[in-house]
């Protein structure tokens, strides 16, 4: 016999934040984040540690902020990052994304 369960769940934008840094910081290449650039939010927009997440009407757009492995092709890793952090917030909390936009603001080259 199936249970019914009434209520709602909501979830937190810090919730989302902390699935686009985790997965952006577990994809190859990737060797830090970067301070978001930021003007004055007019929506529900929050800014954290190289992510901004804005939601609206139940879709995610995200942007983040990273500093890449100057050994690694840019283009590459910027793409897996797109694909990991889509993938990694639909899968985790069953919304849609609209978008990823992966700032590379610097790149990292050993001495």
């Amino acid at each position: 016999m199936e249970e019914k369960h009434s209520g709602s769940t909501t979830i937190a934008p810090t919730v989302l934040n902390t699935i686009a840094r985790l997965t952006c910081l577990g994809t190859p290449g990737v060797t830090a984040m970067a301070p978001a650039f930021t003007v004055a939010a007019r929506t529900s927009r929050t800014d954290t540690e190289g992510v901004k997440i804005v939601v609206k009407d139940s879709i995610i757009y995200v942007d983040v902020y990273v500093v890449i492995n100057g050994a690694e092709n840019v283009r590459v890793v910027a793409e897996a990052v797109q694909q990991r952090v889509t993938r990694a917030i639909s899968e985790m909390v069953g919304m849609e994304v609209a978008s990823v936009n992966v700032h590379v603001t610097d790149v990292e080259l050993e001495a």
